[in-house]
């Protein structure tokens, strides 16, 4: 075999293991828990989760006053040393749940064996899981609104300079920059709107759905939806199991979404930035070299955000493949869920970063912008003079317009400004989206 089995040595007894000497196989182990043990980033969440439910089993007179200090305390050192970076999740532990609740037990005795009263590691997971969804897709859309704000000042700055406009990738009509930069605008600002639709689709507390089914134990599921800030108490214990994957697939569709977004930017800068368009220059620090041409300035951070838009995609189809047509219930196969949604949270906020730079480091290249626009850009503006002006039949002017072309005076500005219809680069909107951004 070409496996290296010297890391399958270590055995640790499981919160689930019933009988003593009872052990799982290494190599076993090892393969159920996720590589990296991605659990690490839900450590605050199923804190804050564990905390609510120790609240509420004191509240029903499973714990004493004193055990739910004690544990209260205990969850508090746990996110002490989470963030002075002394407590994280091995591959003994499993994941994240079990790590916390063996902690409490060494820490707290018998009010840490407690801890565990009413829930399952399933809705320990769901919880935990749907926090993190919940605060980190809030996180996203406060970015997209910056980027949004970013991509603006831009469209302000050159809402004047001339730009060609392109239809099947050949010149179509004259734009201009700033219409250019509003369409990233309006874009984010759909963007985060979506986002803000699925975190309240998601908004629906899981915790004490237990196994899927229930306990014979009279939880107060309003109290912990409270404690924990969530709008709505998801109520079916079943479907609170078999909802798993499918609020996820909401969550990566929203980031799908931006990254389609963030990818045609990526595309466009790809292609601009070339010599043979020349468009824009970008300086240094977001550009690379070649180890053997001198010359070359790289756009690797625009093909690498293209290329994480089809990551993100198949990170949400990975998610849908793995939960679709399961069978009602828990199923193991289910902790493929967690990392997806996991890495593609962080390819999204980090492509955002990645953008925002980009803008920082564009400049246009307006007397090259000038040079390479086509004088048969105005063919559709000499059609609609002729219709306006001289009340030639549409079809008539389409026929002649190529005709007038070489005999036009070109004058960019004017021609801009006549575009008026709304959105057209003559009527922007800018302080329509300033209004939205506020």
């Amino acid at each position: 075999m070409f496996l290296k089995l010297s890391f399958y040595t270590l055995r640790m007894k499981k919160i689930w293991q019933k009988k003593e000497g009872m052990a799982t196989d290494a190599f076993n182990e090892q393969y159920l828990v996720s590589k990296g043990v991605p659990d690490n980033a839900l450590i605050p969440y199923d804190i804050a989760a564990s905390k609510a439910h120790a609240k509420m089993l004191h509240s029903i007179g499973i714990l004493t006053e004193e055990e739910n200090e004690s544990l209260q305390k205990g969850l508090d050192c746990i996110l002490d040393l989470y963030g002075k970076g002394e407590f994280s999740v091995t591959v003994a532990d499993e994941d994240c749940h079990s790590a916390i609740e063996r902690f409490l037990t060494e820490k707290c005795g018998d009010a840490g064996k407690k801890i565990h009263t009413g829930r399952s590691r399933n809705d320990q997971v769901l919880v935990a899981t749907r926090l993190y969804m919940k605060e980190a897709l809030t996180g996203l859309g406060e970015d997209i609104g910056e980027l949004a704000k970013h991509f603006l000042q831009m469209a302000k700055a050159h809402q004047d300079v001339p730009f060609p406009g392109y239809t099947h990738s050949q010149q179509a009509m004259l734009s201009s920059l700033g219409h250019y930069f509003c369409s990233f605008v309006e874009s984010l600002i759909d963007d985060k709107n979506f986002v803000g639709l699925v975190t309240s689709a998601i908004d629906k507390n899981p915790l004490g759905s237990a196994a899927g089914f229930g306990v014979a134990i009279p939880l107060d599921r309003e109290l912990t939806t409270k404690e924990l800030s969530f709008a709505h108490v998801q109520m079916n214990s079943l479907y609170c199991q078999t909802s798993r994957g499918k609020f996820e697939s909401m969550a990566l569709e929203a980031m799908v979404q931006l990254m389609l977004t963030l990818g045609r930017f990526a595309q466009d800068m790809i292609i601009f930035t070339t010599r043979e368009f020349g468009y824009f220059q970008v300086n240094d620090s977001m550009t690379t070299g070649s180890s053997i041409m001198p010359q070359k300035k790289n756009m690797d951070y625009m093909e690498v955000l293209r290329g994480q838009v089809s990551v993100v995609i198949s990170l949400q189809h990975q998610i849908q493949d793995v939960t679709k047509n399961q069978l009602s219930g828990y199923n193991k196969d289910l902790k493929f869920v967690k990392k997806a949604m996991l890495d593609a949270f962080d390819i999204a906020t980090s492509s955002i970063v990645i953008v925002g730079k980009m803008l920082d480091a564009l400049t246009p290249n307006t007397e090259i912008i000038l040079s390479k626009i086509s004088k048969d850009i105005f063919a559709a503006d000499v059609v609609n003079d002729l219709v306006k002006d001289e009340g030639m039949p549409f079809r008539d002017a389409y026929r002649v317009a190529m005709e007038r072309l070489d005999v036009l005076t070109i004058d960019y500005q004017k021609n801009i400004q006549s575009k008026v219809s709304a959105g057209a680069p003559g009527n922007l909107g800018i302080d329509i989206y300033e209004r939205i951004l506020r």
